[in-house]
């Protein structure tokens, strides 16, 4: 089903007895309003489709009258509607050049930030519970110190750019239903400067930089883990034009511990008693991170028991305190048996009553026993 075409004037909101100034006014209002570029509402496309047609007929004093005197009909023989897809739209900065004579703004290199480099540090497990001064090696590009970062031989004149004759910037025109755009854009040749170098820098050749070898200084906080990633600011490259230096991102590796696994801020050792030290208690000197602990083991531990060391994990990494380090008892059993130990233990087996030994199932000593030829 067809649809049916607003009246122009309706569609610009302007009397039919407008004159060019105010339909042109009209135009540049709902233009500004509806363009894609500004306006991401659904529909506004084709509303700015539909003003755009309006202008283009109302604009034009023949396709006007023509219109005035016969509506939509009278416009049959004028080629209205080029497609919408074929502008060369170039932003919202390109309609303001159209709209107002294709002035524009001077297009000048624009500061960029540097870039960011990454480098990997690998640290021991205690290092990284109690925090360390490490040093790490980055090549990175610096401004040259003989030019500043400008590229030329210091005291040489720079020359005006030949390509864009020292405005820093290209000027395109093209034609369109507004009339003429204007497309401005960076000189290629001067990168915006409007000048151009005439006897380079000897150090860096012309380019401004230099590639260098740093070592830098680099405080480990204390808890950091396995993976974690600090960023040291303006360790990057140098910026250009003037932007700032980027960063250097540190990726933190920790070596595992031969003795403690780490959960969070805490951490957990494996600690490994004889059946006679389980069943009797005893006292052990476990290691800690600050050294070695007392550590009291009742009569009558169990495989798997867990003893707690308030405070002697890790350091909290946001906060004071430190976590826990959690003692995991493991009962080893033996395996190679002299024939007195077998003997002893047999008799032991005997003279536990049944109840004792139906702790777990038969009990550790029930199955030793049974172990046992």
């Amino acid at each position: 089903m067809a649809t049916t075409k607003r009246d122009y004037y309706d569609v610009l909101g302007v009397p039919r007895n407008a004159s060019a100034e105010e339909i042109k006014k009209a135009f540049r209002r709902l233009a500004m309003q509806y363009h894609p570029d500004r306006n991401k509402q659904a529909g506004a496309e084709e509303r700015f489709k539909e003003i755009n047609e309006a202008y283009e007929v109302l604009s034009d004093a023949e396709r006007r009258l023509s219109y005035d005197r016969f509506g939509h009909d009278g416009l049959r023989g004028f080629d209205l509607g080029r497609p919408f897809d074929g502008f060369d739209m170039g932003g919202f900065g390109d309609i303001f050049d159209a709209f107002f004579g294709g002035t524009g703004t001077r297009a000048r290199r624009q500061a960029r930030r540097g870039n960011d480099h990454r480098s990997r540090l690998t640290i021991a497990f205690g290092e990284a519970a109690f925090g360390c001064q490490k040093q790490i090696e980055v090549t990175r590009s610096e401004l040259c110190p003989r030019c500043g970062g400008q590229g030329n031989e210091p005291g040489s004149q720079l020359a005006r750019c030949p390509a864009c004759d020292g405005t820093g910037e290209v000027r395109r025109v093209q034609r369109s239903l507004f009339g003429q755009f204007v497309n401005v854009a960076v000189c290629q040749q001067c990168g915006g400067e409007g000048r151009i170098i005439t006897e380079p820098c000897r150090d860096c050749r012309g380019s401004g930089r230099q590639r260098h070898r740093r070592r830098l200084e680099v405080k480990i906080p204390a808890g950091v883990d396995d993976g974690s990633q600090m960023r040291l600011r303006a360790e990057g490259d140098a910026g250009l034009n003037g932007g700032p230096p980027g960063n250097l991102y540190v990726d933190i590796h920790v070596e595992p511990h031969e003795l403690f696994q780490r959960e969070n801020s805490d951490i957990i050792l494996d600690l490994g008693i004889n059946i006679a030290q389980a069943a009797l208690g005893v006292q052990l000197k476990v290691p800690t991170l600050d050294g070695p602990h007392n550590l009291k083991i009742p009569p009558g531990s169990q495989s798997g028991r867990v003893f707690v060391l308030k405070g002697k994990g890790i350091p909290y990494l946001r906060g004071q305190g430190r976590g826990d380090e959690l003692v995991r008892v493991r009962v080893i059993v033996p395996t190679n048996l002299t024939p007195e130990q077998k003997r002893m233990l047999k008799d032991l087996g005997d003279t536990l009553s049944a109840s004792e030994d139906s702790q777990d199932d038969k009990g550790l000593l029930g199955k030793i026993k049974d172990a046992l030829p």
